[in-house]
């Protein structure tokens, strides 16, 4: 018996070990890297770069070898990028069980963004459904630049003639996040009842106007400054989060779409119809480890136990969906909201407007 408690003791000892050396490894952030010379001859491009984790101070404006040209792909010229928590949680390195995954230190892609729109220049061998002279929007690794080489079957589309650059770049996270959110985990009919708590951010404003699209009675929660911005893009109720609970149980919604939120799953479901569903959209905490994420698993464990559908997703970029939304806009039904408008240079600011939770709407790089 005591052989057994002292092989325990070890065992536990040599556990926490593990634990503390891998908590360790995944929280140590390396010094700022210094930018390669390029050597000489280097066909090359202006680009926001981080080669390391930190605040916005760690993105500087760089002269980067531009992206070469595979088969299957197609060089974008780009007009316009937007920024998203995504391209925050990056430059940050945070939750930390992201870094295995991004880079352990530093980050091994040091291009920042995601979201562009722009227009063709040239394309691979093996393309067939685009030409240059197309102007097109997607997404693609360090759109945060001149220039882009997304798959040509991958996330990318044509950009609905109808609006500007600027607007189409403001599209592809936020409104395939949006769309899958009330089409695919939602399954938002019409006739519903629609509750989008954070209806005047980038995926919220896309929510609630994508819920209308489907025939949904949609209410938008937000704070006072921004009642106005929700009423505009179409909601048929508005709450005031700093004067109203939306979760307190007198009224009872078929779909609750929680984007960025961190209220108890107790109290999103007292406002749910028996049958309801509860969408969990994006990040919750600034938590350093899980990054709330916590809240996102417990809704999963919970929901095979309950009559109500709880769960949350990761949205997936492609071409079909960015296609879908480009029906939506030209039809009229879908408007990209833009807060403001930053230069490339300008990108660190951006970055920091966003995350102080300030913007209607998403927040766009000219370029």
């Amino acid at each position: 018996m005591k052989l057994r408690y002292k092989v325990l003791g070890v065992i536990a000892i040599l556990l926490v070990i593990a634990i503390t050396s891998l908590a360790l490894v995944l929280s140590h952030d390396s010094p700022c890297g210094i930018a390669p010379p390029l050597p000489a001859g280097t066909n090359s491009m202006k680009a926001m770069v981080y080669r390391c984790y930190g605040s916005p101070d760690v993105v500087k404006l760089e002269e980067v070898p531009r992206p070469a040209l595979a088969d299957d792909r197609v060089l974008v010229r780009v007009r316009a990028a937007s920024i998203n928590p995504l391209d925050w949680h990056f430059m940050r390195g945070k939750p930390y069980i992201m870094r295995p995954m991004v880079g352990l230190g530093a980050p091994h892609e040091v291009r920042l963004g995601v979201d562009f729109a722009g227009t063709i220049e040239a394309v691979g061998s093996k393309v067939t459904q685009y030409q240059p002279g197309d102007e097109v929007f997607g997404g693609a690794t360090g759109a945060l630049a001149q220039y882009v080489t997304p798959r040509a079957d991958g996330a990318l589309a044509l950009k609905p003639a109808n609006i500007s650059f600027e607007q189409a770049a403001a599209v592809p996270i936020a409104g395939v996040t949006a769309l899958q959110a009330v089409r695919d985990v939602g399954q938002v009919q019409a006739g519903q009842k629609v509750l989008v708590n954070g209806a005047s951010g980038g995926v919220g404003t896309f929510a609630v106007q994508i819920a209308k699209a489907f025939g949904a009675e949609v209410t938008g929660v937000c704070s006072t400054g921004k009642i106005d911005l929700v009423s505009a893009i179409g909601a048929d109720q508005v709450i005031d989060y700093t004067r109203q609970d939306c979760t307190d149980g007198q009224l009872r919604y078929d779909v609750i779409l929680d984007i960025g939120g961190n209220r108890p799953l107790s109290h999103l479901r007292r406002a749910l119809t028996p049958r309801g569903r509860l969408v969990i959209v994006g990040g919750e905490t600034e938590g350093r480890w899980l990054g709330g994420t916590d809240r996102q698993l417990r809704a999963l464990l919970l929901s095979p136990w309950v009559s109500q559908k709880l769960g949350s997703f990761l949205a997936s970029e492609n071409g079909e969906d960015l296609t879908a939304l480009r029906t939506l806009i030209e039809s009229g039904k879908l408007t990209p909201v833009i807060d403001r408008t930053y230069q490339l240079s300008e990108t660190p600011e951006a970055i920091r407007h966003v995350r102080e939770g300030r913007a209607r709407g998403k927040v766009v790089i000219t370029i």
